[in-house]
């Protein structure tokens, strides 16, 4: 009892200074230590934590920006030849050097770089909306309806890419249209798994269901719901679908099987420049192979930054 008291007393004792507030400006009271930011601005700050990922996306811009106004600066035509001026090495008059006809290796480039890029970007929207509409409705509808629309899938994935294009350039023959359309009609399947399998997960939740109980339409539900909480993986896997893409136009051509000479194409003037490179023209093989690497890594460091930065479980 006498330590109870002891005790009792120490706390009677304890000043009331003690509990007085701290005083503070009313300024400092009322400021805000960190800004709110939106789902978006905070994914783009921590991309730009992210210095690789930024260095892809600035050789991207610099690479749309260069296949626009390339070919407009340089003083060659694409198709200029000159016999006099062929295997020119790289100089002040010819940047890049020239081919075998005499044509501007610069100028071929940056044209290449506009097909590339068309058939990447082009190819990517497609995968998008095919991707995005068939798999949200495997996802979101799930049973029967999901499982023939997935089998669908496996055998357009079990397809030989080469065979189709193969089999498209007999009926469509070879050019620019005939390599975006055989890269869509199986590129859009990696989308496709990806939208459902997101969507399988996230249509249990609590707004989806309050949306289904007051009656909203399917499609809304998936426009206004479901789709925008999906963009994250989305835009991953378009960034992927560009490079791979672009490579596959690139290897298409190099085989033959794609853009045909005398219109300049990263794998064309790949082709042309292996048997250069035998006889010294090594500037004829490296610059068109130099521009596929960096276009691949840039998209590939891009991919891995986005994701990091759109997945709060990645940031690092």
């Amino acid at each position: 009892m006498g330590l109870e008291k002891q005790e009792m007393n120490s706390i009677v004792d304890i000043p009331d200074e003690w509990f007085v507030p701290i005083n503070k400006d009313k300024k400092d009271a009322e400021a805000v230590v960190r800004p709110s930011l939106s789902y978006w601005q905070d994914t783009w700050h921590h991309l730009l934590k992210n210095k690789l990922a930024i260095s892809g996306l600035i050789f991207l811009i610099f690479l749309a920006v260069m296949a626009i106004i390339g070919p407009i600066i340089s003083p060659h035509t694409v198709g200029g030849q000159s016999l006099m001026k062929q295997n020119l090495p790289p100089s002040s008059t010819y940047w890049f050097g020239t081919d075998e006809l005499g044509r501007d290796i610069f100028t071929r480039t940056w044209y290449g770089a506009r097909i590339s890029l068309t058939v990447g970007i082009i190819a990517a929207l497609i995968d998008f909306v095919i991707g995005v509409i068939y798999g949200g409705i495997a996802g979101y509808k799930g049973g029967k309806t999901d499982n023939i629309l997935m089998r669908i899938v496996e055998v357009l994935y079990g397809l030989p890419y080469l065979l189709v294009v193969i089999l498209l350039m007999v009926v469509m023959g070879a050019g620019l249209t005939t390599i975006i359309v055989a890269l869509s009609v199986t590129g859009w399947v990696g989308m496709a798994r990806i939208v459902r399998g997101q969507v399988l997960q996230m249509k249990n939740y609590e707004f989806i269901l309050a949306s289904k109980t007051f009656g909203t339409k399917t499609s809304r539900i998936l426009r206004k719901n479901l789709l925008p909480n999906t963009m994250g993986p989305i835009i991953v896997q378009m960034t992927l679908t560009v490079p791979s893409a672009i490579f596959a136009e690139a290897f298409l051509s190099f085989l033959g099987l794609g853009i045909q000479s005398p219109f300049a194409s990263w794998g064309v003037m790949t082709s042309d420049g292996l048997s250069a490179i035998l006889t010294g023209q090594w500037w004829r093989l490296f610059f068109p192979a130099l521009f596929i690497s960096l276009t691949m890594f840039a998209f590939n460091v891009l991919g891995d930054g986005l994701q990091d930065a759109l997945d709060p479980k990645l940031r690092r």
